[in-house]
């Protein structure tokens, strides 16, 4: 009989199953870590090329590890949209998948500093 654990590691592995990226639903959007400020603050850079001031939402703060270069999800404050809520951090398969969709395309045209 095989092992279950190796089944399971298997068919986490295989490329050829398809993969659901969450994507931005009303007025969210993905933005790259551009540098860590302490505690659960960060500023992140949008899609359309602002700096925004963001953190990480105190229910998720112990299951979010964030380092500078990950893609996220951000949600905007409703009475300022300078800062936002970080709601998700996109693993490196759901990237591909946003890739693939033509989502990450609008950060390739960003200049970097």
């Amino acid at each position: 009989m095989a092992d279950p654990k190796k089944k399971k590691l298997a068919d986490l592995q295989n490329a050829d199953a398809p993969v659901r990226a969450r994507m931005p639903k009303g007025d969210e959007f993905i933005g790259i870590v551009e540098k860590r400020l302490g505690g659960s603050r960060m500023y992140v850079r949008g899609t359309d090329g602002n700096e925004i001031m963001a953190r990480v939402p105190g229910r998720a703060k112990k299951f979010l590890w964030i380092r500078e270069g990950d893609i996220v999800l951000l949600q905007p404050w409703e009475l300022d949209k300078d800062k936002a809520d970080l709601i998700y951090k996109y693993k490196p398969n759901e990237i591909k998948a946003l890739d693939k969709k033509g989502i990450m395309a609008s950060f390739e045209s960003i200049e970097e500093f």
